[in-house]
């Protein structure tokens, strides 16, 4: 997964198609703990692109965004929003997969 490192570059990725913004931080117990299988969800799901987004670095476009919450996912398929998955509570590779089929 490449990690975001500029708003131009956002503003670029999201043109492209299907691409799952993570919405992270490095101190967030639940963001750590999606850690060790989003690899496997990511080869589950190799239709998309897959950003990290580390929400301290970035935390006026998470304040654009709405995204308040972490771990949290949103899906732009060409520079539009397409779905959704945010919220404070922690996600289970269940809950992820099965947002990302409906995309």
């Amino acid at each position: 997964m490449q990690n975001l490192t500029s708003l131009e570059q956002f503003e670029q990725l999201k043109q492209g198609e299907k691409v799952v913004f993570k919405f992270t931080a490095d101190w967030c117990p639940d963001c750590l703990f999606i850690d060790p299988f989003m690899e496997e969800v990511e080869d589950k799901f190799s239709n998309f692109t897959f950003v990290s987004v580390n929400r301290d670095e970035f935390i006026d476009l998470c304040g654009q965004l709405d995204v308040f919450g972490i771990p949290s996912f949103i899906v732009f398929e060409d520079g539009v929003e397409k779905g959704r998955f945010v919220s404070k509570d922690r996600k289970t590779k269940e809950e992820i997969e099965s947002f990302l089929q409906t995309m």
